[in-house]
């Protein structure tokens, strides 16, 4: 603590060794005496800490940087002298100074270790200086430094075509004989003769090797030095009967390049087969019998990974290894072994995932492989007997929901393929026992539905739908693929996919729901799918048409179907709101768009797969796949934990937004309300019940206001009362054909500036022929207009007298709201009033019904536009729409003037609370692809226009329509962490039960001979070390969250490690 004495300055601010107050007006040093300070020790801290805070001022003229030295230690106290260094502040920083502020009992905890030197420059009077400042360095832009040195690059990489310092005519191993050749893989400059290399490279026989002619280097290679590969014996240990490759030729393929070797196989008496020795030796043969090909495991291993990440085609990898070898083409056909490369990768492919899911380790070995069995499954998602609780089926309503499946299906068309090959020139390897689905039984269903016609859409114009029977299969046999994913984490499901023959036809779509729900457990489903609304309609009866292994007990389970957030808007309004997942219960913030991300990572591969035959297609898909969901799996750590920090995060922000929403409603209509909004969410399904979400009240439009007015009219002449000027033309009936009119000028003028300046005369000759006709209408509508509005005609004439010529589209009306200050006839405004709210009305809700196409069309240009001709059709609809919506900004903003005119002369009010000024950033759909979501977005006003108020039960639908959303957004949010705290704890378990399978398989592997069983056993240990590690990262790094869930066990080598800082709010 500081002594009262000390501080009782000019109360500065201390922030990390920098005081700030108001300064002395001097700019010289203030030199402080030495003052003696007491402080505590701080627990856990390798040195003590100092600090001293005061209240900070808002207003900061100068700042005062101190800079502490340490003089002397007496009586277990240190004395310290601080010199203060004054400058004055930007005026932009001035402004900060508030944001700091210490503890309130002025603890002090500084570092001493600052006492060494003064942490701040200064100037020869104690003053800071602007030279202090940073500036650029050379080190800031490396590429200007290197452009000087380029010359120094450019010598040393020619002079390695040299000799350079190893021009020596003995060898430098040896010193006997001479130095002739150098290895281009060896980390050695240095030329050696030929007996060298051979020692050298006895365990490298793939290296490149260059021999010096007495000009340059030329190529050579060991085989041509005498190497000789023996299998079958260590090396160094000839065998006493070598068996030479076929006519000693034998090319082996390495990562770097393809390579002629010497190779002998062993034939002693107890040699392998020749496929095993070259197995055993890390070397994988094209063929089975008399290879003459092969690979290196890490040639296949390091192709494979990049396939993934690169989605590199095996032919481009396999040209840049014979570019590597020869970039020259003279050694074409030695390099030409591509289609036993491609059969090569194909089959380790194959292997690596028979490997990687323990069909090695299996009694009954790859023949009892079943379908669905060599899946990277999902650890988040609910997998009975893997990482469910004990007693999940008997769990509360309260618990229950959180063991639901979400399943998301959507269809792919950037993954054709060719009618190249077939089955049966073409299998599959895995037989439907990964991803796709087993195709024969497949390919036998679709025969026998062939002839079945696709139900037409009746909700928007679904192009999945209406165009299934229409999408181009010319010269394709497969159009491209559907899919069934994991909703939430993105992971492909067990025989989740299967190609397309001719569009997204639901036949298909049904076998592959049905078939990765084949033998399913889980009670709940929740299924997304952009065209559920019309999918779901029959898919229990299609479902009597499939085999018995593919039925599902629907009448026993609780299955919902929904759409997918961002396909949602395309919808009719009555689906935005029964297939929605933002106003469902029990769904957490899932949007069911979870194949859309994939698609992008899997389409690049489409320019090879499309060329392969059915078989490798599908096997090289399958790989791809897996990829994906185990790149998904280690990822849950960070994914879920980013999850959960945005999810406390927003539930906070949205709880808090509901109950200050919430408050303001009477308690009657937030009883009547929640009992309404509970009992649709417990049966959205049933059409007795009323969904609150949607408007109750009749849409106000001119048509019907036009009707009204008729209406009130009739009854008036029927009561002997007739206000009416002509005999034909009713006040009504003036002011609704004056109004029409000026939408009329409003359309010819978009025409008009849409012409241009280079206008053909055909064009101009049709406007003048438009104009024309518009001013005959406006001149006969004038001769009514002035016996109703006799004030119109002096300011007619006053137009008429200054204008010599105007155009139709330009004439002023002199509807009552443009008559403020003349005589009117009340009832003439009171007429347009009501027209020109309905014409708002109307304006906007073809504004939203614009919005709605437009997106449409912008997702239907997305999945199935192809090529120059159909882009240029789309752009041109979506600029039609855009010339639409236009019209109808000008026709709201026209008729928001004139009610405003009116308001101020009928004295109206609160009718902006329903109509408002319409600004350009008010113009967006409901679902902006670019915007934020439903759960976190403010809606535009114009989508909260659902109806109005024709009585007096205090019965509002924007209000209740809001209530209900606000309160669907925060229990959402709420509804996220529950389950990702759920996803959290079935990770960690799924981790634990995959741990336990390996350790199990490992100490019950059988196999022929113990090195068979050591490498068994060592296989699993290690997957199961993975696991094990994955699980303890994954705890460590969630541990904060699941803490608020209750006590978790962390690892004894863990338990001691610091938590990270994931600065969780409060949320208790």
């Amino acid at each position: 603590m500081l002594p009262a004495g000390d501080s009782s300055n000019a109360g500065p601010t201390r922030i990390d060794g920098v005081t700030e107050g108001v300064a002395p007006t001097s700019h010289q040093t203030v030199q402080r005496a030495p003052s003696r300070f007491t402080f505590r020790q701080v627990s856990n801290r390798k040195r003590p800490k100092l600090n001293h805070y005061a209240p900070p001022t808002s207003q900061l003229r100068e700042t005062v940087h101190t800079a502490f030295r340490f003089s002397g230690r007496q009586d277990g106290n240190m004395q310290v002298s601080a010199a203060h260094l004054i400058c004055r502040p930007s005026p932009s920083s001035t402004h900060q100074s508030s944001q700091f502020a210490g503890p309130e009992d002025g603890s002090t905890e500084f570092d001493f270790a600052v006492f060494d030197e003064p942490s701040m420059d200064a100037g020869e009077d104690g003053t800071m200086t602007q030279s202090q400042k940073s500036k650029r360095t050379a080190g800031d832009n490396p590429l200007l430094v290197w452009k000087k040195e380029r010359d120094t690059y450019l010598r040393e990489i020619i002079r390695l075509d040299g000799r350079g310092e190893n021009a020596r005519d003995l060898c430098a191993g040896c010193c006997a004989n001479p130095a002739e050749f150098r290895c281009q893989d060896c980390d050695d400059m240095q030329l050696y003769c030929g007996t060298c290399s051979l020692a050298n490279h006895a365990r490298s026989p793939t290296h490149r090797i260059q021999q010096w002619n007495g000009v340059f280097f030329e190529s050579s290679s060991l085989k041509m030095l005498g190497l000789r590969v023996q299998l079958g014996h260590p090396i160094g240990h000839p065998c006493i009967l070598p068996q030479p490759a076929f006519n000693n030729d034998f090319v082996l393929i390495d990562t770097n390049g393809i390579h002629e070797l010497g190779l002998d196989f062993c034939g002693c008496e107890t040699s392998e087969t020749h496929v095993k020795q070259l197995l055993r030796h890390g070397w994988f043969p094209s063929t089975p019998t008399n290879p003459r090909t092969a690979a290196t495991f890490r040639l296949l291993h390091y192709y494979q990974i990049l396939s993934f990440e690169s989605k590199a085609s095996a032919y481009e990898f396999y040209h840049s290894l014979v570019r590597l070898t020869d970039n020259t083409g003279m050694m074409k056909r030695m390099l030409d072994h591509y289609d036993g490369f491609m059969r090569m990768v194909r089959k380790w492919r194959h292997l690596t995932m028979l490997k990687r899911f323990g069909r090695g380790h299996d009694p009954s070995g790859v023949d009892g492989t079943s379908q669905g069995k060599c899946v990277v499954l999902c650890p988040a998602c609910p997998q009975p007997g893997k990482n469910l609780p004990e007693g999940w089926q008997t769990a509360s309503k309260a618990k229950r929901w959180l063991y639901a499946v979400f399943l998301a299906i959507d269809a792919n068309f950037r993954l054709k393929r060719r009618n190249v090959s077939s089955d049966h020139a073409d299998p599959s390897l895995s037989s439907g026992w990964s991803y796709f689905v087993e195709e024969k039984e497949y390919k036998a269903f679709l025969a026998e539905h062939l002839t079945e016609v696709q139900e037409k859409s009746t909700c928007s114009s679904h192009s999945a739908v209406n165009m299934a029977d229409t999408k181009q299969a010319q010269g394709l046999a497969a159009t491209g693929i559907g899919t069934v994913d994991c909703a939430r984490h993105n992971f492909k499901r067990p025989n989740g996919v299967s190609d397309l023959q001719k569009g997204e036809k639901y036949i298909n779509m049904d076998y592959l729901f049905f078939s990765t729900l084949r033998g399913t457990q889980l009670e709940m489903l929740n299924v997304s799918y952009d065209i559920a609304c019309q999918w779901h309609k029959n898919l229990w009866a299609c479902m009597k048409s499939f085999p018995r292994s593919h039925g599902l007990d629907y009448l026993t389970k609780y299955i919902r179907f929904f759409v997918p957030k961002f396909h949602l808007p395309a919808h009719v309004a009555k689906c935005q709101t029964i297939f929605s997942f933002n106003f469902t219960c029990y769904v957490g913030r899932t949007d069911g768009e979870a194949p859309e991300r994939g698609w992008s990572n899997i389409n690049p591969v489409a320019s090879s797969t499309k060329a392969m035959g059915p078989g490798c297609r599908r096997d090289t898909l399958d790989d791809h796949f897996g990829d994906w969901n185990w790149k998904k799996t280690v990822g849950l750590g960070a994914s879920l934990l980013y999850k959960m920090k945005d999810a406390l995060a927003e539930k906070a922000a949205h709880a808090l937004a509901f109950e200050e929403f919430d408050a303001v409603i009477t308690p009657e209509h937030r009883s009547a309300w929640l009992e309404e909004m509970q009992a649709w969410e417990d049966n959205p399904n049933d059409t007795s019940i009323s969904n609150p979400l949607e408007a109750k009240a009749m849409a106000i439009t001119q048509a019907g206001v036009r009707l009204k007015l008729a209406e009130l009219e009739a009854e008036e002449l029927q009561r002997g009362i007739d206000s009416s000027l002509h005999p034909q033309i009713l006040p009504s009936v003036l002011i609704a054909s004056g109004i029409d009119l000026e939408e009329e000028q409003h359309r010819l003028a978009n025409i008009a500036e849409s012409m241009g300046q280079h206008a053909t005369d055909t064009q101009k000759g049709s406007l003048t022929q438009m104009r024309n006709s518009l001013r005959r209408r406006i001149d006969m509508w004038r001769r009514t207009q002035v016996l109703y509005l006799p004030a119109v005609q002096g300011l007619i004439d006053q137009a008429a007298a200054r204008e010599c010529h105007e155009n139709a589209e330009c004439i002023h009306l002199w509807l009552p709201s443009e008559l403020k200050t003349k005589p009117c006839d009340p009832r003439l405004q009171e007429d347009e009033w009501e027209l020109r709210y309905a014409q708002a009305h109307d304006a906007l809700e073809e504004l939203r019904q614009c919005l709605r196409i437009h997106c449409s069309l912008l997702t239907f240009k997305r999945e199935w536009v192809r090529g120059q001709g159909a882009n240029t059709r789309a752009q041109n609809a979506l600029a039609r729409i855009h010339r639409r919506r236009t019209a109808c900004v000008k026709r709201y903003r026209s008729a928001w003037m004139a009610l405003k005119s009116l308001a101020t002369i009928m004295k109206k009010t609160g009718w902006q609370g329903r109509l408002q000024e319409l600004a350009d950033t008010h113009i967006k759909p409901l679902v902006d692809p670019y915007a934020t979501g439903e759960g976190r977005r403010h809606v535009s006003w114009i989508w909260m226009m659902d109806g109005v108020d024709h009585g007096n039960e205090g019965d509002d639908d924007g209000v209740r329509i809001k209530w209900c959303k606000t309160r669907a957004r925060a229990l959402r949010w709420s509804e996220e962490v529950e389950l990702l705290t759920e996803e959290m704890r079935r990770v960690l378990e799924f981790f634990t039960w995959q741990q336990a399978r390996w350790e199990e398989q490992g100490k019950a592997c059988v196999g022929e001979c113990a090195a068979d069983i050591e490498g068994l056993r060592a296989y699993a240990a290690r997957q199961a070390n993975i696991r094990r590690g994955l699980a303890d990262h994954f705890r460590v790094l969630w541990a904060p969250f699941l803490l608020l869930e209750g006590p978790i066990d962390l690892p004894p080598q863990l338990a001691e490690h610091s938590l990270p800082d994931l600065m969780i709010p409060d949320i208790l």
